[in-house]
């Protein structure tokens, strides 16, 4: 199951692209159940987040999707294709990111982008204009004719980007796509994916940087143990944020929340921590401290809603 950002836009559809549906889906490693019955959706004209605690099958399900394992049991359809029976249709609808990036070293950056243009079926002509328009668009056009072995990490997740993006896939599968990049970069990947999903594609992007999730994502889905979370467990854990207070006059301030009911606890750097409901609730509470005399200098969340989330799956799991 999923849940929804509060503040995302209406999405827009490319047509024929129906986004990702999984049904069920398995997949094991011997024993090891990697992904053990994962349902969910991601729609088109979105950025979803794939969120879960290292070890919780968030890169074997997107190897599933991308066509490059068979699942044990279950179903997933891609692009509008299933991954099992129209694998070669679902493969060619998808860009893969993975978190590893694998490359031909000896090859420049050009000859890389157009040797997937041309395995993806772009002709000579139009492969050499869409690897162009992405080394631009990536700022990689300095490091065209350069081989790939010089590239630093960030240059070669950008590469890896831009082979994604060569074939202009309607779904995209990023496993980590912000790592090694410098801030700026993430940055400019965040732009680039919200723009992607404004354009109509359907993007599934997996990260442990939940801040720069919180700031690009439309949907998110949690994964706890190869299983998808129920959205019920996660927004009940998660319906209240954590919000960081502090005053000129600590005393004054845990008097008047102990006078005014509201629970707190101290932090470990002294700070005083409650429970609000949202920024509404933050508001009412500096409005009630100034009424009542007491001077507050910092009031501000602890963490963003999937960081609080991902802090739920961690405590399930224990």
């Amino acid at each position: 199951m999923s849940i929804a950002h509060p503040t995302s836009p209406g999405p827009s559809v490319v047509v024929g692209c129906t986004g990702i549906v999984a049904e069920g889906v398995k997949r094991a490693f011997g024993d090891v159940r990697a992904v053990d019955g994962v349902t969910f959706s991601a729609p088109s004209g979105a950025v979803t987040a794939l969120i879960g605690p290292n070890g919780s099958g968030k890169t074997t399900l997107l190897l599933v999707l991308a066509g490059l394992l068979r699942p044990d049991a279950g179903t997933a359809r891609v692009g509008g294709f299933d991954i099992v029976t129209e694998n070669l249709a679902a493969r060619a609808s998808v860009g893969w990111m993975p978190d590893s990036f694998g490359t031909w070293d000896a090859l420049t950056c050009r000859e890389i982008l157009l040797t997937f243009a041309s395995a993806y079926g772009l002709s000579p002509e139009a492969g050499r204009r869409r690897a162009a328009s992405l080394f631009e668009q990536l700022h990689l056009t300095e490091f065209a004719e350069r081989p790939a072995r010089v590239l630093s990490r960030g240059q070669k997740q950008r590469l890896g980007l831009a082979r994604a993006l060569v074939h202009d896939p309607c779904v995209l599968l990023l496993d980590e796509p912000a790592s090694g990049l410098d801030p700026r970069s993430r940055i400019e990947l965040r732009d680039l994916l919200r723009d992607l999903a404004q354009e109509g594609k359907t993007v599934l992007v997996s990260s442990h940087v939940l801040s720069e999730l919180e700031e690009v994502y439309d949907h998110a889905v949690f994964l706890s143990k190869g299983r998808t979370v129920e959205a019920t467990a996660v927004d009940a854990r998660t319906a209240e944020r954590g919000w960081r207070l502090d005053a000129l006059d600590p005393v004054a301030l845990r008097t008047f929340l102990a006078n005014a009911g509201i629970p707190w606890a101290r932090s470990s750097g002294g700070e005083v921590i409650v429970q609000l409901a949202g920024t509404d609730s933050a508001m009412q509470l500096v409005r009630a401290a100034v009424a009542a005399g007491v001077a507050l200098h910092t009031i501000a969340p602890v963490a963003g809603r999937l960081e609080e989330a991902y802090l739920a799956l961690d405590e399930e799991r224990k």
